[in-house]
């Protein structure tokens, strides 16, 4: 009788893996590639992320503590008890955004991830759905038909938001102002396609008449890390929208931390920003446009031919100038610039076709560009060209954070959470702009380059005997130079965690940064240019 049952046992048993196996073999694919074929299965049970080197960017964010005063000082609070919590909503949005990516819609893309919400400390992903409406709860709008209670509880809700906010940005950039810098102030475009509040037809050169909100940015010039932006209506693209928080930045800093120069195009070149700047006592440098009186200082200076090489093919000569509507005169830089190539002038009547006529260039025929900038700085006439050519640098840093990063997308049809989310994406960019900087010191790299190298590859998550072990697999060309940059990040954090172990994570922050400037400082020339911005700084040479 024992025996029987074992038998049948061991039937029952036969019968299961035949039907294991005929349900593997039903679920395997057999794929025809041109490589040959190939037998695929779906791993359902394996735990994997393509986010495969987010652990060393994690430990970055938990030896300084970003990540963790970030989540506490959120003023979002759920009453509900089926609300995610607050790390998960803002783990998300950090995922999302460090992951490149534009829409809400794409976090369905990092749902299925099970290890990246458990390097962060998550418990999940959430949807987009409750992506938007907690950044709805941080950052209410203020709808028409409102009673005035209600639309004082939303005004104080975003005064928090705004506060939150401020201080997470402000942190990630307070101890680049220990050295000299310069504050580059600048507008972009962001094209809108929806039925979003300030979506107005203003400056738009990319595409003209399409709807656009503008952002006001204002950096660290040539580190090119974000201080602050917000995002305004599509036809606020002047200075004067900008000079409201451009002076607040500036006030709330301590002497010893304020710009050495402010920086702008020629939209700042006016008597309303120049007076500001004057009035609580910075320097500045704005390019002046090139109106009637302008154009008559450049014939003047051109007749006294007093014109000084200051490099790179430029010659500057210096004056004063008081044009109409300026409350006094101010000293004024002119540069100009050889055309060496050939310039093609058209002719011809309207209805007809242009006539091409070529003008000669040559050393015969000298023609000039010219660009008058305006200063109460007293720097050497020789170091203006080249402070004004850095100024460039900001379409850099557009270009990056609109092609790159979100700042092109996370719209939503209310203008507050489109403010908190371009916001968001400045202070995750100076995160891993930091992180990037203390791998790679010696000069910056854009997110194009440097997520596949840092941020990229596959992590398989195992746990046995209560610990957790990745397995990263490279599939990265640069293989050993990504392990040796990696060398370099945890080098740098050993440096503070043995230097400091007593410290809280906040003072660890500021020593870590100390730390990464110095190594910023270190790999810059040797001969900085003659600016009078006193000891080896972060304004020039380390873009």
């Amino acid at each position: 009788m024992g025996e029987m049952k074992f038998e049948q046992k061991a039937l029952v048993k036969a019968v299961d893996g035949a039907l294991q196996e005929q349900g593997r073999a039903a679920a395997e694919l057999r794929i025809a590639t041109p490589g040959g074929r190939f037998h695929v299965r779906w791993d359902e049970g394996g735990s994997a992320t393509a986010l495969g080197q987010l652990p060393f960017f994690a430990e970055f964010l938990e030896v300084s503590g970003l990540f963790a005063r970030w989540l506490d000082g959120c003023p979002m609070a759920y009453t509900s008890p089926n609300a995610p919590d607050i790390v998960d909503v803002l783990g998300t949005w950090l995922l999302s955004i460090l992951d490149g990516q534009r829409r809400y819609a794409h976090v369905a893309g990092l749902r299925g991830d099970e290890v990246a919400p458990q390097i962060l400390g998550m418990n999940k992903i959430v949807s987009d759905e409750s992506l938007r409406r907690a950044l709805a709860h941080l950052a209410p709008n203020q709808p028409d038909r409102a009673s005035e209670e209600e639309r004082a509880a939303r005004a104080a809700q975003l005064a928090k938001s705004t506060a939150w906010m401020d201080a997470a940005l402000n942190e990630s950039t307070r101890e680049a102002l220990r050295t000299p810098w310069i504050l580059d102030a600048d507008t972009t475009v962001k094209l809108l396609y929806g039925h979003q509040a300030g979506a107005e037809i203003g400056y738009n050169p990319t595409k003209p008449g399409r709807p656009s909100h503008t952002l006001h940015t204002y950096w660290i010039g040539n580190l090119r890390m974000v201080l602050d932006v917000e995002v305004q209506g599509g036809k606020a693209s002047a200075a004067k929208h900008s000079l409201p928080r451009l002076r607040l930045l500036i006030e709330r800093l301590s002497p010893e931390e304020r710009p050495a120069l402010a920086r702008g195009d020629n939209a700042f070149g006016n008597e309303g920003v120049m007076g500001e700047m004057e009035e609580i006592g910075q320097r500045y440098l704005y390019k002046l446009r090139q109106t009637a009186g302008v154009k008559r200082l450049i014939e003047r200076q051109w007749q006294q031919g007093d014109w000084q090489a200051v490099g790179q093919g430029f010659d500057a000569v210096e004056g004063e100038l008081r044009l109409a509507g300026w409350s006094r005169a101010r000293r004024v830089v002119v540069l100009r610039r050889r055309v060496k190539d050939s310039l093609a002038a058209e002719t011809g009547s309207e209805g007809q076709q242009q006539a091409l006529h070529f003008i000669d260039s040559s050393d015969k025929v000298k023609l000039w560009e010219y660009a008058v900038l305006v200063t109460n700085a007293d720097y050497a006439l020789e170091a203006f060209g080249q402070l004004y050519r850095d100024r460039a640098d900001c379409e850099n840093g557009f270009d990056e954070l609109k092609n790159q990063w979100g700042w092109g997308g996370y719209t939503t049809q209310d203008m507050e959470r489109c403010n908190l989310s371009a916001r968001a994406v400045a202070l995750i960019y100076n995160w891993w702009s930091w992180y990037v900087r203390l791998a790679h010191p010696k000069a910056r790299l854009e997110a194009i380059t440097s997520r596949p190298m840092l941020l990229g590859g596959i992590a398989r998550l195992t746990q046995h005997a209560g610990q957790s072990r990745l397995l990263i697999t490279l599939s990265h060309a640069a293989g050993d130079q990504i392990k040796a940059m990696i060398a370099n990040i945890r080098k740098g954090i050993d440096h503070v965690l043995a230097n400091a172990p007593q410290l809280p994570k906040v003072e660890r922050w500021r020593a870590l940064i100390r730390y990464i400037v110095g190594k910023i400082i270190e790999a810059r020339p040797k001969n900085p240019p003659p600016f009078g911005l006193g000891p080896p700084c972060l304004a020039y040479g380390v873009g």
